[in-house]
């Protein structure tokens, strides 16, 4: 297989009082993934746009934001005014996936949509070219540390699919339980950007880990 493979280490793992040295540590990784979480879509809070804006002007590498919050269609825009390289937002947060995607692209920041691990992905992958990227939940979404559900390759495998056969230059996202371990399986299925939290951050050298992830992608 010859497809690209994008680690993205989550900043869900990092050290929230010492975040802009958290981020020059990561330096090496294709992008950061911020998760903005409300505490009413995900049984947690994070932070929000405030934050967002000062990771935008220290990080040494692009912006993924993941919203994991209610009314998506209200709030999500604002996340690509402030710069951000991705914006992803949840097909369950969604009314309307397709303008919502459209007004993200308008605003300059590629349009990401995320599927829960009991979302079906027949919606999305009928619209693939409205969507820079699909992210597939291999988690309950909320909480770092949690275990792969292996039960989810298939899912992948099927977006996939779906991407080879209408030729779109759409990235294959998985985040959650991702580790040295399990990259192997998303990426055979099908994955090419692979969000990592404890896996990086839980490390001693975060340099050496994202080299790792990307080496055991191929084994």
């Amino acid at each position: 297989m010859s497809r690209a493979i994008r680690i993205e280490p989550s900043i869900l793992s990092a050290d929230f009082v010492n975040m802009e040295s958290e981020l020059q540590r990561i330096a090496t990784a294709d992008a950061v993934h911020v998760d903005v979480m409300d505490n009413h879509f995900v049984p947690n809070l994070t932070f929000g746009p405030q934050m967002v804006k000062r990771v935008q002007a220290v990080s040494p590498v692009p912006l993924d934001v993941h919203l994991m919050i209610t009314d998506a269609d209200r709030w999500a825009p604002g996340y690509a005014e402030l710069g951000a390289f991705s914006v992803t937002f949840h097909a369950e947060a969604a009314t309307d996936p397709l303008a919502l995607a459209a007004a993200l692209r308008e605003r300059g920041s590629r349009a990401g949509i995320a599927l829960k691990p009991g979302t079906p992905a027949d919606e999305v992958i009928a619209h693939l070219d409205a969507y820079d990227q699909v992210l597939v939940m291999t988690v309950e979404p909320g909480f770092g540390g949690q275990g792969f559900m292996d039960d989810m390759l298939d899912k992948i495998a099927v977006v996939r699919a779906a991407i080879d056969a209408a030729g779109t230059d759409t990235w294959l996202q998985v985040d959650g339980g991702i580790s040295t371990s399990t990259i192997a399986r998303a990426y055979a299925a099908g994955a090419d950007t692979f969000v990592a939290g404890s896996s990086v951050y839980g490390a001693d050298d975060p340099v050496a880990a994202i080299a790792s992830l990307r080496d055991a992608a191929h084994a």
